[in-house]
């Protein structure tokens, strides 16, 4: 990855989480703690990997993206009108009444959105579906998707990576956000899916494990996703409630937004990370 390329994203990034907790703290609901744990992979598909217009959010030639853990929507969403799919003044509204931007993601209502989401394990299926349909019908576009450590405990998600598998769909690049906790506590305490890397080899997968906030070992592990001729999974280790010094792996930030006070507190640490950032990718450093 260019040094140029690399400086922008971690500004993406950035940006992408304190927008996200801005979200949440002004709608007084939300799930900070994996939307700002997924904000490298964002930022690396939506500003430098996936090929999609604003301009032409239905582009049939566009690649698709699927949250399948729909409720750390805030993230996608900061990234969709970073990218200019719709204004950023959208983000003020999240989950307010009549608002185009509610607490999971609305295909019908929202441009960008390529599938609605919510109910765990239910978005990974689908996206195997638009892999499988690319397949059969010889287009080019790829299907990124990405799910929770915490919602692979479904047994939806293992039919769809069966299915995966069964039908060679080497079009197919999953992201696991392991950040190691759910609603409930320590996903390892609730109902332990671990060793994560070996259930998708078992079930014919190309597995990489890697630093999820690493942008470089995010494109390398892309890349070799891209041309390994199979499905591929890459389980993240990331950090629940990265950037946030009292939201990092506390699971009670899984759902619920930030107090004045503490919001203060965040809103300090991610503009102050996000001016960093800024800085250093203006300079090239």
């Amino acid at each position: 990855m260019e040094r140029n390329t690399l400086l922008m994203l971690r500004e993406r990034a950035a940006r992408i989480r304190m927008l996200s907790v801005e979200a949440i703290y002004g709608a007084k609901s939300g799930h900070p703690g994996g939307s700002l744990s997924i904000a490298e992979i964002i930022a690396y598909l939506y500003f430098d990997k996936m090929k999609v217009d604003p301009k032409n959010p239905r582009d049939p030639e566009r690649d698709r993206f699927v949250l399948s853990k729909g409720h750390c929507c805030p993230a996608l969403y900061a990234a969709l009108a970073m990218r200019g799919f719709f204004d950023e003044s959208e983000l003020k509204k999240l989950r307010k009444l009549g608002a185009m931007l509610q607490g999971h993601p609305d295909m019908k209502s929202i441009p960008g959105i390529d599938m609605s989401t919510g109910s765990l394990g239910q978005g990974f299926s689908a996206a195997c579906g638009m892999a499988a349909r690319a397949k059969r019908e010889g287009m080019k576009w790829r299907v990124y998707t990405i799910l929770g450590d915490g919602e692979i405990e479904e047994g939806q998600v293992w039919e769809a990576a069966m299915f995966a598998n069964m039908y060679k769909l080497d079009n197919i690049t999953a992201f696991v956000d392991f950040n190691g906790y759910q609603i409930d506590g320590a996903v390892t305490e609730v109902m332990d899916p671990t060793p994560i890397d070996e259930k998708f080899r078992a079930f014919g997968w190309h597995v990489s494990v890697i630093d999820g906030h690493d942008l470089e070992a995010i494109e390398k592990a892309v890349s070799e996703a891209g041309s390994c001729g199979r499905p591929a999974a890459i389980i993240c280790n990331t950090v629940k409630g990265k950037g946030v010094s009292f939201m990092e792996n506390n699971y009670t930030w899984h759902g619920k937004a930030p107090k004045d006070e503490e919001y203060a507190i965040a809103e300090k640490e991610l503009r102050e990370a996000y001016e960093k950032a800024a800085e250093d990718s203006k300079n090239g450093r």
